[in-house]
């Protein structure tokens, strides 16, 4: 105990799991009348203490006066004695810990308050926040975890709850689809980061994050084979978790949960756990220089593949989904890199300016479908060709996604800016020592390209030019009520001014969020290879940056055309490369045609109707029948009931030993 506030960690978890056992009571008990009003009142709560405890566990933290590199780590119970494996339930306060649990708090209690508005009208509103609340607990002990079994707690539980939450509207076929994928395909990725553990507990003997970090240097071989396959098991959980190539297409399905689940899932936790994985695992991943290429090689691909998917998506979170897996790509380009601060800072800008863009579509999903609903139409209320011209009946709404669009294009000098071109600069700088990573660079600026034109073709065809709704939708079409937009007046806020958190010294500013990650880096600062720019070369990166994000912008002004757009109903069929696009690559029907489709006809025409039916059913279980079945036939000669017989059977028998026994 440090006699401070750091001291009340515990505390943040458990208001979030308090909120989901209440809620989960009222979603049971089902009482009438005011319930809605308690379920507000708990759901956003609970979550607004957390974030009130995390302000100030980080202000005692920073204030502590041990060493700065030291974590303070509260072992609450012994978890696991088994032999050598000692292991206890406990939490790490550290820089890492403490900048993810305020992103995790605060983002989520914005997206909690624009969920009471949002799903006001759900009749599962009490199981919607009781889910809520639990997804909020799970990732607070993931980055909160001392030791990996800890962490992979929230790691399973945030899956978990991935799968509750987007299959939260179950009755349609299409989401309960979506909520099985999310969870199967994380569990490929699960069993990566297990097996990871194992290699990890044999290797140092620990699975704690200090004794492991601390015996890494000489239980492991640096660029061996045995830290290498470590970190390489590590990232497939990432992948399958953050949405990266191969393991990336549960995300685009999981917009069949509602808006703010988006929100909460692609800003603030799921995604952004492998992130955080690789950068707590800071150490292992740079004495594995192999690793290290591959996790930055991946996120690059990622971030161009996911890009020009999202060039021709019509559905407005789908585009944002692809933006999601783009900008993941960003973040393990830096800490493949080695660069932790600069993943961890657009970790955090990201979750500023993407939720901003998810809870921005969900104002506009909900006034289009209010709109739809008063005049009786079906016409689908997240495609953007039924938009159109929405900045006159939603100018908050407009102004501000203008703000995070401007954002994540890396317009100066809103936040998006600084964090993504710090990734770029400690990619080019890492060149200089690895020219690979000059690929990794160049990738990365053609993504850049690409994620300018497709968020400026979402805003054209949403807000701009006339409107597609309908004549009798216009009167319906207004600004959502405040409780959904003043959730949008901060975001807007920290997505224009999140960049001051690390302004760097090239533009006189203190770099405050690189000094406070120091010491998470420290160790593995010193296994990389030297990287330095002069300010000249960087200004240079600076230039290239901006112009690519530039060009972007005014090539989908010059080359977009909202009013020659149709409504989704007489819209014609996409052709060529559009519809390639259009259809994600095809990457969904090659993954069927070459994984799903062999593996369900392996398990029924071998699994089942040979092995199970004839093998196991046919010759092992009814196989045994038919043999007690024939002997008891047999038997049955035997057992006549007479006398004579058995007599006769006698003699016979005696005479038949003493013949052998002469002979």
């Amino acid at each position: 105990m440090t006699g401070t506030a750091v001291d009340l960690i515990w505390l943040a978890p458990a208001l979030a799991l308090l909120g989901f056992v209440l809620n989960g009571v009222v979603a049971f008990v089902r009482p009438p009348g005011g319930a809605k009003t308690l379920v507000s009142i708990i759901g956003v709560g609970v979550l607004l203490g957390a974030f009130a405890v995390s302000v100030a566990v980080f202000s005692a933290f920073a204030g502590l006066h041990a060493p700065p590199e030291a974590p303070v780590v509260f072992r609450y119970w012994s978890w696991i004695p088994v032999g050598t494996l000692q292991l206890d339930f406990a939490f790490q306060v550290d820089q890492l810990s403490t900048v993810m649990l305020l992103v995790v708090t605060g983002v989520g209690s914005l997206i909690h308050l624009f969920s009471v508005g949002y799903m006001k009208e759900d009749p599962g509103y009490a199981r919607y926040f009781a889910y809520l609340n639990l997804f909020v607990f799970f990732m607070l002990v993931l980055v909160l975890g001392a030791n990996f079994p800890v962490m992979f707690v929230g790691w399973e539980g945030v899956g978990l709850c991935s799968y509750l939450l987007i299959g939260f509207w179950f009755s349609a076929q299409v989401n309960a689809d979506a909520g099985r994928k999310a969870f199967i395909m994380n569990r490929i990725g699960d069993f990566g980061f297990m097996v990871a553990m194992f290699i990890i507990f044999w290797s140092t003997g620990s699975l704690d994050f200090a004794t492991v970090f601390l015996h890494a240097p000489t239980a492991l071989v640096a660029g061996g084979g045995t830290v290498t396959t470590i970190t390489l098991f590590l990232f497939l959980g990432c992948t399958g978790k953050s949405a990266q190539i191969p393991l990336y297409t549960w995300l685009p399905d999981a917009m069949a949960g509602p808006t703010p689940v988006s929100a909460l899932i692609h800003a603030a936790t799921m995604v952004t756990a492998g992130v955080y994985l690789v950068a707590r695992c800071n150490l292992l991943f740079a004495m594995a220089p192999i690793s290290g290429a591959v996790v930055a090689g991946v996120g690059a691909l990622t971030a161009l593949f996911a890009a020009t998917i999202a060039l021709k998506q019509w559905d407005i979170k789908r585009v944002l989904a692809y933006s999601t897996i783009s900008q993941l790509g960003y973040m393990f380009v830096a800490v493949g890199t080695g660069a932790i601060t600069a993943g961890i800072f657009h970790l955090a800008t990201h979750a500023f300016f993407k939720a901003l863009l998810f809870l921005g579509s969900g104002s506009i999903i909900f006034a289009m479908h209010r709109a739809y609903h008063a005049t009786h139409s079906h016409e689908d209320a997240q495609d953007m060709r039924n938009m159109g011209g929405l900045r006159r009946y939603m100018p908050w709404t407009t102004a501000l996604m203008w703000i995070a669009t401007l954002a994540i294009a890396g317009i100066p000098p809103l936040s998006g800016f600084f964090s993504k071109d710090e990734i770029l600069t400690a990619a080019f700088a890492r060149g200089n020592a690895q020219p690979v990573w000059l690929v990794f660079w160049a990738l990365g600026l053609v993504a850049a390209l690409l994620t300018a034109f497709y968020m400026t073709r979402l805003m054209l065809y949403t807000f701009h030019g006339p409107n597609r709704t309908g004549e009798k939708e216009q009167t319906h079409l207004h600004e959502a009520p405040w409780i959904m937009t003043g959730p949008l007046l901060v975001l807007g806020l920290l997505s224009a001014a999140g960049g001051l958190l690390n302004v760097p010294e090239l533009y006189h500013g203190n770099a405050w969020l690189h000094h406070w990650l120091e010491p998470v880096g420290q160790q593995s600062a010193a296994l990389l290879p030297e990287a330095h720019l002069s300010s000249g070369t960087e200004w240079m990166l600076v230039g290239i940056a901006v112009a690519i994000a530039l060009t972007g912008i005014v090539g989908a002004l010059r080359l977009l055309k909202p009013e020659g757009l149709v409504p989704a109903s007489r819209a014609p069929a996409e052709r060529g490369l559009a519809r390639l696009l259009r259809n994600k690559w095809y990457v969904d029907e090659i993954y069927d045609a070459l994984i799903v489709r062999p593996l369900v006809w392996l398990s029924r025409e071998v699994l089942w109707k040979q092995i199970d039916q004839r093998i196991v059913d046919g010759g092992a279980v009814n196989g045994a029948a038919r043999g007690a079945r024939a002997l008891g036939w047999a038997n049955r000669w035997f057992q006549t009931g007479q006398v004579g017989t058995y007599v006769a059977a006698f003699v016979v028998g005696v005479l038949l030993i003493l013949w052998r026994a002469m002979s």
